[in-house]
């Protein structure tokens, strides 16, 4: 079965862990997540099975939602508590100050990602150079922050935020405690959303079964049908191109054949629309 499974990963083990954990127990060989959750943080995890860890460019783009807990005053090597205090500054801040940094952060701002972080330099990624005690200077990226606001305050900050692809919370952890002249850090982090899956209805390891899988043909519902003659399906399962000779949309559509099953899924690259994935029904070669 080819689809995706909402998974609600724990606290302490890896996005790779969490794979490993569904694979001996669903029997699943082929599976692939969307987006890395650090091993501290928990939260919404979009697995994909089968055929369907081909559809990883649906998930690349989307916005995420997080809720969580930030610590100022302390400076940590990996930006969040289970790291090593670098150095101390001493915190002066009121209600009233982090909002008002809080709110300087949106819409947009330029973000320097985590030094430990998979982001690759020279070959190497962030965090294998960080621990061997490298320094590295990463390139700032812009970042579209929506809506980051307090829950609570108490001497730490509980806050929301939803927020672009590629932004690091642990990151923007640390640039609020620079906007109020101190350090800052995540102590908890739980993913709620991405794109438009909830964490609400994400299932537990240890819960989830193939029932919960929600296909791949479910994935495009609101896509576009073509229906095209045997002659061009043999041709799609093949890998054709196509081109305004075979049609005239503009958006991406799924083919389908004389019984309604479909057979790919196609998307406009340059002037011609080139296959991006194929369903059971689909490619022969």
């Amino acid at each position: 079965m080819n689809g995706l499974l909402l998974i609600n990963k724990p606290q302490g083990i890896t996005s790779h862990d969490c794979l490993m954990k569904l694979k001996r127990r669903l029997g699943i060989k082929r599976l692939g997540h969307t987006g890395t959750l650090d091993p501290f943080a928990t939260g919404l995890l979009i697995v994909l099975v089968g055929e369907a860890t081909k559809l990883l460019f649906m998930f690349e783009n989307l916005d995420k939602s997080y809720e969580g807990i930030m610590v100022f005053g302390k400076d940590y090597d990996t930006l969040d508590v289970t790291g090593k205090v670098i150095q101390e500054k001493e915190v002066k801040i009121n209600e009233k100050l982090i909002k008002e940094a809080m709110h300087s952060f949106i819409p947009s701002y330029d973000q320097i990602p985590p030094q430990y972080s998979a982001i690759k330099k020279d070959g190497m990624k962030a965090y294998e150079m960080a621990r061997l005690g490298l320094k590295i200077k990463l390139k700032p990226r812009r970042v579209q922050i929506y809506d980051f606001k307090m829950i609570d305050f108490n001497g730490k900050l509980t806050f929301e935020t939803h927020v672009s692809k590629g932004t690091y919370i642990r990151s923007l952890a640390r640039d609020l405690g620079y906007k109020l002249n101190t350090y800052g850090a995540l102590e908890k982090l739980n993913r709620l959303s991405i794109g438009k899956y909830q964490l609400k209805d994400a299932k537990n390891i240890e819960e989830v079964t193939m029932n919960d899988l929600i296909t791949d043909e479910k994935l495009f519902d609101n896509i576009r049908r073509i229906k095209l003659n045997d002659y061009m399906i043999r041709l799609v399962k093949n890998g054709v191109q196509l081109d305004q000779r075979q049609t005239t949309e503009k958006d991406p559509f799924v083919v389908i054949n004389h019984n309604n099953e479909m057979i790919a899924y196609y998307e406009l690259e340059g002037d011609k629309f080139k296959p991006k994935y194929f369903f059971g029904k689909g490619k022969s070669l």
